[in-house]
């Protein structure tokens, strides 16, 4: 075996966009030395992540899609899974016994709102969130990079981090890469989100260019700032908007820093669906086979079947407790709105199908009842909503690992689109994932077009006769 000597050559130095910090490009390439050494010419010698406190084992796979095992220091996940949002160590409206008993594994806070409230000193003096809020299981929490979005006329981004107008006092709030870092290791999370400069898909032009080599450079400080991998994982996220080569130059250059885990970040925006799939296809098809993938603020269960099949593996969004709170129930049909007057005299079960303890004791009648007026109805939405998108995680796994994916894939598709009127960028995904639909569509036409606003019409459709 030929004895292997790594070098780094800078070939060539581009000038930042934003005109900051300028930033190098290398090009791995070999040769072979007359005295039978191979001497690679691989990226400079920049933080690499440090041992990883998980562990990933594929159980299962269909084409593209995959189920594992996903062991974190505080629980052992099976995956494809969904994380509910819990933004300062709550999930609203439910008690962490009730997470467990509904099957959560991994649930969110927000960086950015715990550095505010409680603090991040006084979860670090009370042992980390897991024991602040009493939570036995696993945590993810994001960077406090979303609120660019968010929070835009708040912040100010410059190389040197995020600028905040603090919304509980008014105070400017400095978020670096550092300190971003910095919180979540106090914080004690086992999943800890990069800061990334995140830009809304619907943007156009060089602001997309700027921010996926900005989240590249804060990257290698994320790295740096990382104190505790031994029972933390540090996921970078991959930026790049729809352009599909900024894309790759972020996933290859996410992949040379050999992280734990990467996510697939700024979608969910308001881009069509169309552009959204082919993003989580070409990036998860580039993303390492024994890493996790997550696509991240993904939370409608048609979207989380569609990326599962593409290769993804972990999602979270508020949607299933927000719009429990606007009387919403997730049923595998579509969605039940219980505001609307005929649900008042309904005494069946939000859904027949579901064993939950809300459709066990309550009447679509009595829920119709209580939402918007009373606390209870939006509680007993959030802990069907949660139930539903556990159950579906779970059916993701084990039809993956027993065979029968595409089975499952084409009755989901049959239950929400009865008429055969599946989405067409649906149908596209599909067919990248191997997975034949054609007995789940309407013959002609095959497919209707469905951007993401129509989609989200059609979700949103008032299910009364199930």
């Amino acid at each position: 075996m030929r004895n292997s000597i790594a070098i780094a050559v800078p070939l060539r130095l581009r000038p930042n966009i934003s005109n900051t910090l300028p930033h190098y490009k290398f090009r791995p390439t070999c040769f072979h030395s007359h005295e039978g050494h191979t001497i690679s010419c691989v990226p400079d010698p920049r933080p690499q992540a440090k041992p990883m406190a998980l562990h990933f084992e594929i159980l299962g796979r269909f084409n593209r899609a995959r189920a594992a095992q996903l062991t974190l220091p505080h629980f052992v996940c099976q995956t494809p899974l969904f994380m509910p949002v819990g933004t300062q160590g709550t999930i609203k409206g439910l008690t962490n016994n009730e997470l467990e008993r509904i099957g959560c594994q991994i649930i969110l806070g927000n960086t950015y709102h715990l550095a505010l409230r409680p603090t991040s000193e006084l979860l670090e003096e009370a042992g980390g969130l897991h024991n602040f809020m009493n939570w036995p299981r696993a945590m993810l929490t994001d960077s406090g990079g979303f609120q660019m979005v968010s929070l835009l006329h708040l912040a100010d981004i410059t190389e040197e981090g995020v600028t905040f107008q603090s919304p509980v006092d008014g105070k400017p709030m400095l978020l670096t890469p550092e300190e971003s870092i910095q919180i979540q290791n106090r914080i004690g999370a086992d999943i800890i989100m990069a800061l990334d400069d995140v830009v809304r898909t619907t943007i156009t032009g060089p602001r997309i260019e700027e921010a996926m080599y900005r989240t590249l450079r804060w990257i290698d400080r994320c790295i740096a700032a990382h104190k505790r991998p031994h029972d933390q994982n540090l996921f970078g996220i991959v930026q790049g908007g729809l352009d599909p080569e900024l894309r790759d130059i972020c996933v290859k250059g996410l992949v040379e820093r050999n992280l734990p885990g990467y996510a697939i970040g700024g979608l969910a925006g308001g881009e069509d669906k169309d552009s959204f799939w082919r993003v989580v296809a070409q990036c998860t098809a580039a993303l390492p086979e024994d890493k996790p993938r997550y696509v991240m603020g993904v939370g409608y269960p048609l979207d989380i079947v569609v990326c599962s099949a593409l290769g993804a593996d972990m999602y979270d969004c508020v949607y299933p407790t927000r719009t429990a709170r606007f009387g919403t129930a997730l049923v595998p049909e579509g969605v039940l709105k219980l505001k609307h007057r005929a649900m008042a005299d309904d005494t069946r079960p939000i859904d027949p199908t579901c064993p939950c303890m809300v459709c066990k004791n309550y009447t679509r009648a009595y829920i119709h009842c209580l939402v918007t007026k009373d606390a209870m109805g939006s509680q007993l939405l959030s802990y069907h909503n949660l139930y539903y998108m556990m159950r579906l995680s779970r059916n993701l796994h084990s039809s993956i690992v027993e065979g029968r994916f595409p089975e499952f894939v084409r009755d989901f598709l049959r239950t929400m689109f009865p008429k055969g009127d599946v989405p067409e960028w649906v149908c596209n995904a599909m067919e990248v994932a191997g997975i034949d639909i054609s007995s789940c569509c309407a013959p002609f036409p095959p497919c209707q077009e469905n951007d993401s606003s129509n989609e989200l019409e059609q979700l949103n459709k008032v299910k009364i006769e199930i």
